[in-house]
């Protein structure tokens, strides 16, 4: 892989379409899940996916540098799907909350969705907590961060951080046990 500080420059050049290639290809797993861990399907996670690459490419002459470039379109790709889920909930006339919780309903005939019946239970759970607590949640448990790097991508201490997470993981086990799925 080329070094980042090379693939940056390469980025705001004139010929940065090969160098948008790589960074497309070597990030667009993992940010399609982190997408798709906020919206849940397939087809809007893709479009969403979409719309963050666009807006990294438009936007890559104003990337300071000041993060590195994952963590950078890490937000792009967080504000972009909260961005999604809102207009979607304004567009239906409904709550961001019935949004969520449509997406989860709709998980069982997604094609795209392998999880079982706990999978789906979980999804449940998590679609019960505050946005920010399903977004530390998320990150930490689906995606393996490391709370410095959410840190980095959310803007948030370490210690709100953890204190998010202990917090997601008792209302999820909550929420599971009174559901009797654990």
């Amino acid at each position: 892989m080329v070094e980042e500080q090379e693939l940056i420059e390469d980025l705001k050049s004139a010929g940065k379409e090969a160098a948008f290639s790589l960074l497309v290809s070597t990030y667009k797993q993992r940010l399609y899940w982190h997408i798709r861990n906020m919206v849940l399907n397939h087809d809007d996670a893709d479009d969403v996916l979409q719309n963050t690459f666009i807006k990294v490419f438009k936007n890559i002459d104003k990337f300071k540098g000041d993060s590195k470039i994952y963590t950078w379109m890490y937000r792009i790709a967080t504000n972009e799907a909260i961005t999604f889920m809102k207009k979607r909930a304004k567009r239906q006339g409904i709550t961001l909350e019935d949004v969520k919780d449509s997406a989860v309903e709709n998980l069982k005939s997604d094609v795209y969705f392998e999880g079982g019946q706990i999978e789906l239970s979980l999804q449940k759970a998590i679609a019960t907590l505050p946005h920010k607590q399903q977004l530390v949640f998320n990150m930490k448990y689906f995606e393996d961060h490391t709370y410095e790097q959410l840190s980095e991508i959310l803007d948030t201490s370490v210690g709100g951080l953890k204190s998010s997470y202990h917090i997601a993981v008792k209302k999820i086990t909550a929420f599971l046990k009174d559901n009797e799925t654990i």
